[in-house]
C-alpha cells in the first residue's frame, strides 16, 4: 500500500475516533481529485514533485474552503510539528497560482535573505530568495495567517532537496520539519494525527 493510502486511511480513522463521522462522510461524498490537466501542469512546474503529494491531490483537490459542485469543503487534513495544530491542503490550482509566493511577498524574500536578525531561519534553507523554488501546499487552520507549509527544491548545502519547510508568524521563523514529503506524512502518522481532536472536529 502506498504511503498516501496509509495516510488517508489513518486520517479517516482519526476523524471517526474523535466524533467526526458526519464531517468525514460529507467530505468523502463531495470531494474529487485534481484533473489530469492540472496534475500535468504541476509536474511541468515542479518536475520533482513527490508522488505522495500527487497521490493526495489525486484523492482530494484541496480542502481550503474548496468548492466541489454546490458544496464547500473546509477540512483539516494535515498538520505540522506544531502540536495539535491543523492545516488545509491547497488545491492544484492554488499551488500553481502560488508558485512565486516567496519572491512576491517581500517579507518572505527578506527572511530568506537573512535581512532580519530576529527572524530565525533554518540553516538548511538557501539565503538567496531569487533562486528559491518552493511549492506551497498548505495553509494553517487560521486561514494561513499563522503558518504555511512548503516543499523546498533548492536547499542550502546543509539541506536536502524536497525538504518540508514550515513558516510561522508572530514571532516569525522558518524551519525545516522533515527531509521529504514521505517523511512528513510519516511524522503526522506517528503523532497519531494529533491535529484531529475535539477542538478541531466541527
Amino acid at each position: 500500500m502506498k504511503i498516501s493510502e496509509k495516510y488517508i486511511n489513518g486520517l479517516k480513522e482519526a476523524y471517526l475516533k474523535n466524533g467526526g463521522d458526519e464531517e468525514w462522510e460529507q467530505f468523502e461524498k463531495n470531494i474529487h481529485g485534481a484533473s489530469e490537466e492540472d496534475i500535468l501542469k504541476l509536474k511541468e512546474l515542479y518536475p520533482h514533485i513527490p508522488d505522495s503529494l500527487v497521490d493526495l491531490l489525486g484523492y482530494v483537490d484541496g480542502t481550503y474552503w474548496r468548492t466541489y459542485g454546490s458544496e464547500t469543503v473546509s477540512l483539516l487534513v494535515i498538520g505540522s510539528d506544531i502540536e495539535e495544530y491543523g492545516y488545509y491542503l491547497l488545491s492544484s490550482k492554488e499551488i500553481i497560482e502560488n508558485q512565486n509566493i516567496v519572491r512576491e511577498y517581500a517579507h518572505y524574500s527578506s527572511y530568506v535573505n537573512r535581512e532580519y536578525d530576529e527572524v530565525k531561519v533554518d540553516e538548511k534553507i538557501i539565503d538567496k530568495s531569487d533562486t528559491v523554488k518552493w511549492l506551497h501546499f498548505s495553509d494553517c487552520m487560521n486561514n494561513g495567517g499563522t503558518s504555511q507549509l512548503f516543499i523546498d527544491f533548492t536547499p542550502s548545502s546543509k539541506g536536502k532537496a524536497g525538504q518540508i519547510v514550515r513558516i510561522v508568524h508572530d514571532p516569525d521563523s522558518i524551519k525545516v520539519i522533515a527531509d521529504s514529503f514521505d517523511d512528513y506524512l510519516k511524522m503526522l502518522m506517528d503523532s497519531e494525527y494529533d491535529f484531529v481532536n475535539e477542538d478541531t472536529v466541527f
